[in-house]
């Protein structure tokens, strides 16, 4: 069976399939062979493309059959619409907003696409006990919205400046021990969220990246970012360890080397440097960053929404029971580390530093 793909209408399927035998349909179909103009031949295409409903697979061998024959023009115009008439009106469709409301983020749905925007642009989109919770059921929803591919960003100047280490001023009444055992709680399940997406995921970095934001990138399928992006991991400096899966997916795009002078030694990479170790995909100029990215995102969005989730579970499947154990191996670390007199100390410091500024 020879196949030649082409995206024609929302259903996702091939453009001509060359058979030796099709199931009888029963649709009325009237004029003679030859009767269509290649006007209306040409009119029946198009209108082929605003069918809203799959009208099975009997029927789209007919039309693809009917497509390829020079001498069947008619049968495929009356075939097309046929099909239109039974959906009845067309009605316009309408670009969708989230389901849920969220006061950290902005999310929308256009375009087969879902854009989940970071929007704490005050505080360089640092992420809040709340952002984290509003994050895991961004994509939730995300995973199971009609979308074909899932786009996280930043509002403001920043992509995201890591945690807000405010966080760690906030005890609760069981104490530092209970704040800890909740923060990597919520860490596991926020790091989970991103494992376990089943859609591919792509990370529009608009500017500066900062601790769990650049070490979830990892996790994505494709990381954009504009030239004025950069990459850091400061975790030493703060007496904390990587999270994110990165102890385990930086080594592996990039070598060991490279990766322990960005979570070891605190190395922090320009754009350009993040795209040649890998972890980046494409860097492009700041002035046509959006209007590039955005060109490429709505190509990725028209093709098939299965195809595209069921090629991303074997290129990850393999590897997620992995993930998980490094997520658990992660958290359970950084616990002890939040717990440590070295940490406390490191953020003291940091606190201190920022007042005198």
């Amino acid at each position: 069976m020879a196949v030649a793909l082409r995206k024609i209408s929302p259903w996702r399927f091939v453009r001509a399939v060359q058979v030796t035998h099709f199931p009888t349909l029963k649709l009325h179909m009237t004029g003679s062979m030859m009767g269509a103009t290649v006007e209306q031949f040409n009119h029946a295409k198009s209108q082929m493309g605003t069918l809203k409903e799959d009208p099975g697979n009997e029927a789209k061998l007919k039309i693809y059959a009917l497509f390829k024959q020079e001498d069947a023009r008619q049968q495929y115009v009356d075939l097309i619409d046929s099909l239109l008439a039974a959906e009845g009106p067309a009605v316009a469709a309408q670009p969708t907003g989230s389901a849920a409301t969220f006061d950290t983020l902005l999310v929308s749905t256009e375009d087969n696409i879902t854009t989940i925007r970071l929007n704490r642009p005050q505080k360089k989109n640092a992420i809040t006990v709340e952002m984290y919770n509003e994050v895991i059921k961004a994509l939730e929803q995300a995973g199971k919205d009609d979308s074909v591919i899932t786009v996280i960003t930043g509002s403001g100047d920043f992509y995201c400046s890591g945690n807000d280490l405010t966080n760690f001023t906030k005890i609760p009444e069981g104490g530092i021990e209970q704040m800890a055992k909740d923060a990597g709680e919520l860490l596991r399940e926020f790091v989970k969220a991103f494992i376990d997406f089943p859609k591919p995921l792509v990370a529009v970095v608009n500017g500066p990246a900062v601790g769990v934001s650049v070490t979830l990138l990892g996790l994505f399928e494709i990381v954009y970012a504009t030239e004025r992006a950069t990459f850091h991991t400061p975790f030493s400096q703060l007496g904390q360890s990587p999270e994110g899966c990165s102890s385990y997916t930086f080594p592996k795009i990039m070598g060991n080397a490279k990766a322990s002078e960005m979570l070891l030694f605190n190395k922090k990479l320009s754009a350009v440097q993040a795209c040649a170790q890998g972890l980046v995909t494409e860097v492009f100029p700041d002035s046509s960053f959006q209007t590039e990215v955005a060109t490429r995102l709505k190509a990725y969005a028209k093709l098939p929404r299965n195809s595209l989730a069921l090629s991303k579970q074997l290129i990850r499947g393999t590897e997620k029971e992995r993930l998980h154990t490094v997520n658990d191996q992660e958290v359970e670390r950084l616990v002890e580390r939040w717990l440590s007199d070295e940490c406390m100390q490191a953020i003291m410091s940091f606190f201190q530093a920022k007042a005198k500024l």
